[in-house]
């Protein structure tokens, strides 16, 4: 069992939805963003997204672009966002790290030395948006065989001939990708969210998040209302962006955490 099943677990014993914060490692630099990172757990935030700085974002909307810009004109790489979990793992060892990126950071390194990086490094999980099921073999399926979970996207345009096959490897969790689109472009709606939740829950026995169109408390709270949690991201980002001060993000983002818990 991985943190993240363990995490998933204990929400429901509970009666609780997760919520899950996502933000770019390294953004606006490794010592701000790795003190984010560590406050997030007393945040609220039941599973951390750490996102690899990309110079070449496809499903990122501009908010997660620039700080991935700020990051990587900061000096930040794949090997120091594994050292910015290790450091992170000195003082949590429960909190689940989700790893989001692209492959070719990961590729470029060199898959088997990858994977054993990342989990001296304490991350539980991975979600490569540029992996498609039919790349299995290259990292999803060596990334279980390793210990990780393998998350997979499913969006709108997953129709009932494809749900089968990007759920045939996925563990952890599934992600719903509540509208068609890049992060930050559209809120997520209720009415059309729900449906496709129950659509994907139907075909699996693994938890439904829903990301992308989150950014208040109030929408939070709705959506995890209707999957197994919330993911914001671009929300929490942009107020790193605009320079506020750790304490105020992360105060943000306890109001954001509570409305999920509120499902």
């Amino acid at each position: 069992m991985t943190r993240i099943d363990a995490k998933f677990a204990e929400l429901s014993a509970a009666g609780k939805k997760a919520f899950v914060a996502y933000v770019m490692a390294g953004d606006p630099d490794f010592d701000t963003s790795l003190e984010i990172v560590k406050g997030l757990p007393d945040a609220g935030v039941d599973i951390i997204e750490l996102g690899v700085p990309f110079t070449d974002p496809m499903a990122d909307g501009p908010t997660i672009q620039l700080a991935g810009q700020r990051a990587l004109d900061g000096g930040m790489t794949l090997q120091k966002t594994l050292d910015l979990a290790t450091e992170f793992r000195k003082t949590d060892n429960t909190t689940p790290i989700v790893m989001m990126g692209y492959y070719n950071p990961i590729y470029s390194r060199g898959v088997d030395k990858f994977l054993v990086d990342a989990k001296a490094a304490g991350v539980d999980g991975l979600i490569i948006v540029d992996l498609p099921p039919e790349e299995d073999a290259e990292l999803c399926i060596p990334a279980q065989q390793a210990g990780l979970n393998f998350i997979r996207l499913a969006t709108p345009t997953t129709d009932d001939a494809r749900l089968p096959r990007v759920l045939q490897n996925t563990s952890g969790f599934v992600y719903y990708v509540s509208i068609t689109g890049i992060t930050g472009a559209a809120e997520a709606e209720a009415g059309d969210v729900g449906p496709e939740v129950a659509r994907i829950k139907a075909a699996t026995d693994l938890p439904v998040i829903v990301g992308f169109g989150i950014n208040t408390p109030d929408r939070a709270q709705t959506i995890a209302s209707i999957s197994d949690g919330a993911v914001v991201g671009s929300a929490i980002v942009s107020q790193i962006g605009a320079g506020k001060p750790v304490a105020e993000v992360l105060a943000f983002v306890k109001t954001l955490s509570d409305g999920a818990h509120r499902a």
